[in-house]
């Protein structure tokens, strides 16, 4: 059965409160559409965690750059709206920019520790557009547990931060990466790229596996592990944009992986013109 689709904050706030009268426990799923596999699995998940399942559909103004892809961004909101139904969600919300950012609107929400260095020095202001509409999304909807990929896994720590800060009381779930057969990590960008630079984006994944082998053979050192990955980005003609290993909490960079602290290894690269992010749990 399809979702129903509710498209305006006033059809939000009654739908939701009705669920709160019936006392049903709700799972949220934020997404920016063009839904693979890894928005898939969030919903499956939020099925088996909550009563309801609601999907957000909005391609966000203020988490793009003024030289990004956001008129470009793919699309496909009949597609997206068979998939939710097929993985189980229960409504969809799909607003257009003006109904989340009405004229005079001025109120923006801000982490100032996890959303430095990495993606938030290379894209400014992304953190910033990412934080205001997910904390728009938690007031609206009030739901008991909203839901996110890792693979985005920078973004994951800035939601986690302002959700605690703000005492919003949301259960914010991680899942893990769903990954093509090949280790390509799923995103909804791979639509940009080409045969050949889909093959050589193959080298951000196998770059990590590298590094852990690395680990696991007892190289904890940051740089020979950083060193793995950026060998095989350079082998495959990418881009590296950035590859860090940080602590898996604060995103602080690390000089060595240490016993039982959990790290995180973090990659950023372009496959022709198309930036890829990718990331792997080594240590803790």
């Amino acid at each position: 059965m399809a979702p129903a689709v509710l498209r305006t904050v006033e059809e939000v706030k009654a739908w939701a409160a009705g669920l709160a009268r019936e006392g049903r426990r709700l799972a949220l799923v934020p997404t920016m559409g063009y839904l693979h596999e890894g928005h898939l699995s969030l919903i499956r998940e939020g099925r088996r965690r909550a009563d309801v399942v609601a999907v957000s559909i909005f391609v966000n103004p203020t988490q793009f750059g003024p030289r990004e892809d956001l008129s470009r961004y793919p699309r496909d909101f009949e597609g997206d709206l068979t998939k939710c139904g097929e993985a189980g969600a229960d409504v969809v919300f799909a607003p257009t920019p003006e109904v989340m950012y009405p004229p005079g609107y001025q109120t923006y929400v801000e982490v100032t520790e996890v959303s430095q260095g990495l993606c938030g020095e290379r894209r400014p202001g992304h953190f910033r557009g990412v934080a205001t509409i997910v904390t728009q999304l938690l007031a609206l909807f009030r739901p008991a547990v909203a839901l996110f990929g890792e693979k985005d896994y920078q973004q994951l720590q800035v939601i986690k931060a302002f959700n605690r800060d703000l005492h919003l009381g949301v259960d914010i779930v991680g899942m893990p990466t769903v990954r093509e057969p090949d280790g390509l990590a799923m995103s909804s960008r791979n639509a940009y790229l080409s045969s050949e630079e889909r093959q050589r984006a193959l080298a951000l994944s196998r770059g990590m596996r590298a590094a852990l082998t690395l680990l696991q053979g007892g190289t904890r050192d940051a740089v020979a592990l950083t060193g793995a990955v950026r060998h095989e980005l350079a082998a495959a003609g990418l881009r590296e944009d950035y590859v860090a290993l940080v602590d898996a909490e604060r995103l602080t960079p690390l000089d060595v992986i240490t016993p039982g602290r959990a790290a995180r290894l973090l990659v950023a690269a372009f496959s022709g013109n198309t930036r890829l992010i990718d990331n792997m749990a080594l240590g803790g």
